[in-house]
């Protein structure tokens, strides 16, 4: 019986040990097709200050806090794809689609050329793509 109760521990802790592996990748790290995480912006942009807090209230759960410092990053910086894209996904986790599917779009504009954004599952549904 103790070497059932053993060969049952070591399979759960195997188990365990392979659901938090993920193929090696660091903890957080997804790839940008899947992934629905905020963009930090480039340093060179006036609304990078406000973009980046919004990054921070956004990884928090705290939608609409984080939707408000988006928007102040759109307004200092109207062409910061990065704002447009996680304005977007702000307004998707909070049901807001028409208004995400807007912002996706200028984000898509505004980065055709952006990996992070143009690759994005969650624009490509919003899109229809």
């Amino acid at each position: 019986m103790k070497q059932i109760s053993l060969e049952l521990s070591l399979i759960l802790a195997c188990l365990i040990a392979v659901v938090a592996c993920d193929s090696g990748k660091p903890a957080g790290t997804t790839t940008s097709a899947g992934a629905d995480t905020a963009l930090m912006s480039p340093a060179s942009s006036p609304g990078r200050a406000d973009n980046d807090e919004g990054v921070g209230h956004y990884k928090q759960g705290h939608w609409d806090v984080a939707t408000d410092w988006f928007k102040k990053a759109v307004k200092a910086d109207p062409n910061l794809a990065e704002a447009h894209y996680n304005l977007a996904l702000s307004l998707d986790k909070m049901g807001k689609h028409e208004d995400a599917t807007a912002a996706f779009k200028k984000a898509a504009e505004l980065a055709p050329a952006n990996p992070a954004i143009k690759d994005s599952a969650i624009l490509k549904k919003h899109l229809g793509m």
